[in-house]
């Protein structure tokens, strides 16, 4: 009874703070004294100090601040663009033509980018107006640009997957390597679906105005070759025991420059606002894993994480029943926190009890950051909507929408990968 009402309290502290606007790290910190004031007796100030620097001294955390600054360097680039008549001609027979572009197009940035958001936005700027241009309906335009722009926190390098791991205690490589047959899951996914709705209403799909040579189309794929020596330079590094997570973050903000150079879109303004860019992001980021840090080691003075674990391996649910309970839950929590926070609050507290029920914790990552896209398309707080309105200038319901048969998609998904975890090992067990 009285873990119960102490986690009621917190919940209700954490949400008030959270609806009154206070930052999410002051709010995490916050709700770490109030649990060791009421709850434990030991020292808050002290406590604080240390985790503050174990959390922010992690060498892992290093490659955070570079992936971030890679994908601000080729935010402000044209390669969005260049990705867009490079693979256009190759759709154009497929059910849906140009549609594919938002699913493909989302899927080669997010493996540069790293960030949700970043990807909807760079690719919904190029695609959108090219799309409404030649006909196509909004609806599955914008849709299927919602959902695939999800894709930035699954395929790696992701920002989301470097949090879970510093949290988690787990190997950043090894996660990264296992998000890429998720990610590629849902390329399909999200492809079949566009093909399968685009078959069902071909009024809505215009005819293919654009008829290249394979000559022609064979010379605008070059257009997607800096982008694939990228990707072969940082994730192909870090599969091959070349590089770590660091350096292969190293190698992406070098071969980042050197588009932006080549593309002539590097200029001191770009540079200084990509590395401003970068700097706030990071802050941010590494603030709110310092609270998320504190709160958790307050907590377990309180004895709440175990005492919660414990509760949760009493129930006797098996691993499917517990994956369950913990999407429905992760899809709530999704309605009123953003990604990077829901991971942070609780990797810690629910990791002993996920591991106590027999499940991998890097299959857990992937499992989280899965439900963490649902989130970005997720009401109210579905960071994803708040881009594609800025683009759109659409209501944010009407987004919903347009986003929820791709949010499906995301349910599928995690269902085949809680069915068939081998799609998540396979690799990490390869290396």
């Amino acid at each position: 009874m009285a873990d119960l009402s102490q986690a009621i309290v917190l919940f209700v502290v954490l949400l008030a703070l959270l609806a009154s606007g206070v930052w999410v790290a002051l709010v995490l910190i916050a709700c770490g004294i109030l649990s060791i004031f009421l709850y434990a007796d030991a020292p808050a100030g002290i406590i604080f100090a240390t985790k503050a620097w174990d959390s922010s001294a992690s060498w892992a955390l290093t490659a955070l601040p570079l992936f971030i600054w890679m994908g601000e360097i080729l935010y402000r680039t044209r390669l969005a663009e260049d990705m867009f008549s490079g693979l256009g001609p190759w759709v154009q027979r497929l059910p849906g033509r140009l549609l594919h572009v938002n699913t493909l197009g989302c899927g080669i940035f997010a493996a540069v980018s790293g960030s949700s958001a970043a990807t909807a936005a760079t690719i919904g700027r190029i695609s959108l107006p090219e799309l409404k241009a030649r006909g196509y309906d909004d609806r599955i335009s914008i849709g299927s640009l919602a959902g695939a722009g999800t894709l930035g926190l699954l395929i790696p390098p992701s920002i989301v997957m470097i949090v879970y791991a510093v949290a988690a205690q787990v190997s950043i490589i090894r996660l990264f390597v296992a998000g890429v047959l998720p990610g590629l899951l849902l390329m399909c996914l999200f492809s079949a679906y566009i093909a399968f709705w685009s078959i069902r209403h071909p009024d809505r799909v215009p005819s293919a105005t654009e008829q290249l040579s394979l000559s022609e189309k064979v010379r605008r794929l070059r257009l997607l070759l800096p982008v694939v020596l990228l990707i072969i330079a940082v994730i192909g590094s870090i599969y091959g025991g070349i590089a770590t997570a660091t350096e292969a973050a190293v190698l992406g903000v070098i071969g980042s420059l050197v588009i932006a150079a080549f593309g002539r879109s590097l200029s001191w303004k770009t540079f200084t606002a990509s590395l401003l860019g970068a700097a706030r992001t990071s802050c941010m980021i590494s603030f709110i894993l310092i609270g998320a840090a504190y709160l958790t080691s307050a907590m377990s003075f309180t004895g709440l994480p175990a005492n919660l674990a414990a509760w949760i391996g009493s129930l006797g649910l098996n691993q499917y029943a517990l994956i369950a309970v913990l999407t429905v839950f992760f899809v709530i929590l999704g309605a009123f926190l953003d990604g990077i926070s829901i991971v942070v609050l609780t990797t810690s507290v629910l990791l002993p009890a996920v591991i106590a029920a027999g499940i991998d914790p890097i299959w857990f990552g992937v499992y989280l950051i899965l439900t963490v896209e649902m989130a970005q398309i997720t009401p109210p707080i579905g960071f994803n909507l708040f881009v594609i309105q800025s683009i759109t200038g659409r209501n944010l319901f009407e987004l919903v929408r347009m986003a929820l048969p791709f949010f499906l998609l995301l349910v599928l998904a995690t269902v085949l990968v809680t069915i068939f975890p081998q799609i998540v090992l396979v690799l990490p067990n390869a290396m």
